[in-house]
């Protein structure tokens, strides 16, 4: 297990770290949300971060990638959760990405990948379909026609869905819901005939959507992967994207915790700081723990991703729930240490627990993957 970054994870990671800070410190989001920005996130800063590779991170050489891995992308991530930067690295690199790169033919990776690494082309992942995480409930039909399939169903919670050039549409052609077996993959164009998107306006100020498909017609060469086997990619894709969000979410926690302990400095209560309070120092305490041990999970999770290790699927259910009780904890101690002002908007403290709450669902909650891990592990 690599515990400690490599040196040009390290530099990836303070580019990263400066680039956030200066150019999507939280004060971005905040405006995009009163502005009720219609894009979601800002195009001139997605073009900025592709010029800086980072949408390439992942991919091959021959497609116009660094292939730097998951490891690299997940410093990235980690620090653009730091200031809970807007963006479409999950949803078109992390997951639409990865999905063709694992189970896209010559064809699509030749066609699709250089447009993501160049930023020619924002993806969205279309899966859910009930109100919490089922990858196997899926009801949403694509049925054989002469020239392909026809698509129909609904989708909900679809990350950057209204923005998306190009739709991954999980749809099942044979079978009944629950079934993993019958679900298959289509690279679907977004502005397809019978697609309608509606954007949601979610808590934690970030992009989503509910698409309708209604009679939309696709080739035959829109199925990624092969046909009613589509499960073998989407559990592989969905395990990369836990470990990403999981990332994303490291970095959160971590300024959450740094900026509660710079407040408990601060603060003075009764003459003294409140930082000096033994009841304060405690909880403080088993903040840090807990994020030592979010930091040594992911950073496992991701090192693995990169060796191809059979166990991914565990680590990735472990970073997953380990993430979401740390940021559960400790964006509900950052904003009861920050005391009455830390639930009004004049403080930042609030967008963490509003983004907390967003991502302790994405695909999957903590109970949803402690069952998960108890299944993998033979329980």
């Amino acid at each position: 297990m690599s515990m400690v970054l490599t040196e040009e994870q390290t530099l990836l990671r303070d580019t990263a770290k400066d680039f956030c800070q200066e150019n999507a410190p939280i004060a971005a989001l905040r405006k995009l949300r009163d502005d009720k920005d219609e894009t979601g996130f800002s195009r001139d800063l997605w073009q900025q971060m592709v010029e800086l590779g980072w949408a390439g991170i992942t991919f091959e050489e021959e497609y116009g990638g660094l292939e730097f891995g998951y490891g690299g992308l997940g410093v990235v991530l980690e620090e653009a959760g730091r200031t809970l930067t807007a963006s479409p690295l999950i949803s078109t690199v992390l997951l639409c990405g990865s999905a063709i790169q694992i189970g896209g033919n010559d064809a699509q990776k030749k066609e699709i990948l250089p447009e993501i690494i160049a930023g020619e082309t924002i993806m969205a992942l279309a899966l859910e379909e009930q109100p919490h995480h089922a990858p196997t409930q899926i009801s949403c039909q694509a049925e054989k026609a002469s020239a392909g399939y026809v698509i129909s169903g609904e989708k909900r919670f679809v990350f950057d869905g209204h923005v998306a050039d190009r739709l991954i549409v999980v749809a099942r052609t044979s079978g009944n819901p629950g079934d993993s077996a019958g679900i298959t993959l289509f690279l679907v164009d977004s502005k397809t005939a019978g697609i309608t998107i509606t954007r949601t306006w979610m808590v934690d100020s970030r992009n989503a959507a509910n698409i309708k498909f209604e009679n939309v017609e696709v080739d035959a060469s829109a199925v990624i992967g092969e046909v009613d086997k589509g499960s073998e990619t989407l559990d592989k894709v969905l395990d990369i994207g836990r470990i990403g969000i999981a990332a994303e979410m490291l970095g959160s926690v971590q300024e959450v915790f740094e900026r509660t302990v710079q407040y408990l400095k601060e603060r003075e209560q009764f003459g003294v700081v409140i930082g000096s309070f033994q009841a304060l120092k405690h909880r403080a305490a088993e903040m840090f723990c807990e994020i030592e041990l979010a930091k040594s999970v992911v950073r496992e999770a991701l090192s693995k991703l990169d060796e191809g290790a059979d166990n991914i699927p565990q680590l990735a259910s472990l970073a997953k729930t380990k993430l979401c009780d740390a940021f559960f904890l400790i964006s509900n101690e950052g904003i009861q240490m920050h005391g009455g002002i830390g639930m009004t908007d004049e403080f930042d403290i609030g967008f963490f627990l509003k983004r907390a709450r967003v991502v302790q669902q994405a695909f999957g909650d903590a109970a949803y993957h402690r069952d998960r891990y108890a299944s993998l592990s033979g329980f």
